[in-house]
């Protein structure tokens, strides 16, 4: 299949890209290298430096290339900027996500998955989170994630555009080429690595009072490779009907400090806590049910302990960001 990847040159996106590549799908990435990099995006891919503002741009790639479908990952994607940038996250993507789907329309382009994320559920009343539970984002970038959502579901009843819309719990982890590396960092094992390398002198730990086993936040976390493969198997209900999954490992989940202390033992490294307050708005916990994406589309997680997701992440580090990806 023929297939464009917007934000392709990013974290998630070029290992997206690697999967799709190595299935032997035709990848075109669009990206306008804003955060992600060019010696990310998999040689075997194409490359088109755009944004999506650029609707004339993106229907020539899209009818050049003989694109049959979308998976867009291109966003602004971090919560505390989007408080202080709310119109920034609206521009981004909500209203640039809204071109990408017009020049769809207008390509005869009619599928597409969707990077969607945990953020559209807000704070939840239970855990472990159901596809099906209410939808109430705290933040700008849950709101603009969950709005074109929605929007998805216009252009499927008014243009026949089918999609696929992934709710990611943490992504995490590395491929052998690409790993995370943000600027700024703000995700925690990236950061608690960082510590423990003494690229930082500490790793903050926002509060310690939460209702959990040790106080402090839990979240889900899922391999960047595992999150990848989930978007091939999206692709392939397209035809059919549109849908929303979760991806996550689901179980238990880890609290920061299980996180620092997982890095500490595949490392062997000291790292230095500084507790701080609490951020405004960060849940309690954060648990995917992935169930229905598992009984549906038969995905399956490889790699769910925590320490083999780190370690992929640590040998990423210590080969030297030969290819970096944000």
């Amino acid at each position: 299949m023929n297939i464009l990847v917007t934000g392709g040159a990013g974290y998630i996106g070029s290992v997206v890209v690697e999967e799709l590549a190595e299935s032997r799908h035709e990848v075109v990435v669009y990206d306008d290298l804003s955060t992600g990099h060019r010696e990310a995006v998999d040689p075997r891919a194409g490359l088109v430096i755009g944004n999506l503002h650029n609707s004339e741009l993106l229907v020539h790639t899209l009818v050049e290339n003989g694109v049959e479908a979308v998976i867009h990952m291109a966003a602004s994607a971090l919560v505390s900027e989007s408080v202080l940038q709310p119109e920034k996250y609206y521009d981004n993507n909500v209203v640039a996500g809204e071109v990408l789907l017009q020049s769809m329309a207008k390509a005869d382009v009619t599928k597409i998955v969707f990077s969607s994320t945990a953020a559209v559920y807000g704070e939840p009343g239970c855990q472990p989170i159901l596809e099906t539970d209410p939808l109430h984002p705290t933040n700008p970038y849950g709101e603009t994630k969950l709005e074109f959502e929605r929007k998805l579901e216009h252009y499927r009843l008014g243009n026949g555009i089918n999609y696929a819309s992934l709710r990611y719990f943490n992504a995490a982890g590395a491929s052998k080429r690409c790993g995370e590396i943000h600027d700024p960092e703000t995700h925690l094992i990236p950061l608690v690595l960082q510590a423990a390398t003494g690229k930082i002198p500490h790793i903050d730990v926002f509060g310690v009072d939460y209702p959990t086993r040790d106080g402090t936040c839990v979240r889900d976390y899922v391999h960047v490779i595992d999150l990848a493969r989930a978007h091939l198997l999206a692709l392939e209900i397209l035809d059919e009907k549109s849908d929303v999954y979760n991806l996550g490992c689901g179980g238990a989940g880890y609290t920061v400090r299980e996180v620092i202390e997982a890095v500490r033992e595949v490392t062997g490294l000291e790292i230095i806590e500084r507790v701080v307050e609490r951020r405004p708005g960060d849940p309690t916990a954060l648990i995917a049910s992935s169930e229905k994406i598992k009984n549906e589309l038969g995905w399956e997680p490889e790699f769910q302990d925590l320490h083999t997701i780190i370690e992929s992440a640590w040998a990423w580090i210590r080969q030297g960001y030969k290819s970096p990806s944000n």
